[in-house]
């Protein structure tokens, strides 16, 4: 039966354990270069340092890419980490490691969503740590994610914790002028008492249903059925996915546009205190971070700018209503570039070093951990693994890395097999 083990009390803890109400996690399909965002090597031969300048951040000492000026003036509330490390080139594979913070055990493939795959965070913490309030437990912002034509990429669903821990997803365009949740919005002929006697009469169906349960699936279905119906009988629920509550002005500094509304739309699900917020950058945002070919134009007028704009206003926007020391925010891919420009001006994947964006929660304000070589290639430091990250966040969430949770068989497995980064921590 799937569940959980008690963490062991008597370990003792790095500094700011629980520190973050909600964790939101930026997801940027694809990977994002090193060397044309956050660690640019200005001294390196043309061909790995590629066309883009660096600047000054409001940061003495830190520089980020000349097309991020937005960022660069919220540097003092993030950190960068530039020795993030791990051995998968492949874009499924690797982003199932990057959203669950456990290696695929097909490494190096594009294997499919499965039954028996590690959770997502979102279910994750959805299991561990549910929320009490009238809202979901974990929510994804954006698509669901494919490579390619094939199916659902593995990492982004409940797994092996079944069906009752998705998170809830919104995948339509919060930049939409037509845009709302229809999930959250009762039908016209249900309103009024018709809805609580449809409750009242679906928990008196429940203990004709069969006494075995062996997989967990019929609790796992009450369960499900009951955050359901809480949802849908929440005005709160409603509102928080509601962007038409929101001043024009700010909506505007976020970017009209798909990330920068779904962003804003995430600030709101961390104000209803949703525990985990996912946001995919994905193929509807018209261009993924993939950038094997024309690297320069596609990072400097699709990708970079819209980024820059959302992120920024995220972050200065927590900060502003004093959410960013209760919210952990994480912006990574599932690897980074190649150092070297290839034939078509672009750069492939390579997972030996990239860069991630983490602020808020209970880590450092306006530091730079780790280090990359001269050419952005390998780590200079020692390196970070996505088990690692993972395993912070959860010890920011409170939730013991250590613990065990349960397949439907029983079988145990660890929450995170990595470390917590006491350097990141604050």
């Amino acid at each position: 039966m799937s569940g959980l083990a008690a963490a062991d009390e008597s370990i003792e803890r790095p500094r700011n354990f629980g520190s973050a109400k909600s964790c939101v996690v930026v997801f940027l399909f694809g990977g994002q270069g090193q060397q044309d965002t956050y660690d640019l090597k200005p001294s390196a031969p043309a061909e790995i340092r590629g066309e883009f300048s660096p600047i000054a951040t409001n940061v003495v000492g830190t520089q980020i890419c000349e097309h991020l000026p937005q960022l660069s003036q919220v540097m003092d509330k993030v950190s960068i980490i530039r020795s993030m490390s791990h051995a998968d080139f492949e874009h499924g594979s690797a982003s199932y490691t990057a959203l669950t913070g456990h290696p695929h055990p097909l490494p190096g493939t594009n294997t499919p969503a499965r039954r028996e795959d590690f959770p997502t965070f979102g279910a994750a913490v959805a299991h561990l740590k549910p929320t009490a309030r009238p809202v979901p437990s974990a929510a994804v912002l954006g698509p669901v994610m494919h490579q390619g034509n094939r199916p659902p990429m593995a990492g982004q669903n409940a797994g092996f914790l079944g069906h009752a821990f998705e998170p809830f997803r919104v995948a339509e365009d919060p930049n939409n002028s037509e845009f709302s949740v229809d999930e959250l919005a009762l039908p016209e002929e249900l309103h009024g008492t018709r809805f609580d006697k449809r409750f009242s009469l679906l928990s008196k169906l429940e203990p004709q249903l069969p006494a075995v349960d062996r997989n967990g699936e019929i609790q796992g279905m009450t369960d499900l059925k009951q955050r359901a119906f809480g949802l849908l009988g929440s005005g709160k629920s409603r509102q928080a996915f509601d962007l038409e509550r929101e001043a024009a002005p700010l909506r505007d500094s976020y970017g009209r546009h798909k990330f920068g509304q779904t962003m804003l739309l995430a600030r709101r699900l961390v104000e209803a205190e949703i525990p985990l917020i996912t946001v995919n950058w994905a193929r509807s945002n018209n261009e993924e971070w993939d950038t094997h070919s024309k690297n320069y134009p596609r990072m400097k007028d699709q990708l970079l700018p819209p980024f820059d704009q959302g992120m920024s206003a995220f972050v200065d926007d927590l900060d502003e209503r004093g959410l960013l020391d209760s919210t952990l925010v994480i912006a990574l891919g599932e690897f980074g570039r190649t150092p070297r420009i290839n034939k078509d001006a672009g750069r492939d994947h390579w997972p030996d070093v990239y860069s991630v964006l983490v602020a808020g929660g209970g880590v450092k304000r306006g530091a730079v951990i780790g280090a990359s070589d001269q050419h952005a290639a390998f780590p200079k430091t020692d390196p970070i693994a996505p088990w690692d990250l993972s395993a912070t966040m959860y010890h920011l969430l409170g939730i013991a890395p250590e613990m065990h949770v349960h397949d439907r068989t029983g079988r145990p497995f660890s929450l995170s097999p990595g470390r917590v980064v006491s350097d990141l921590l604050s």
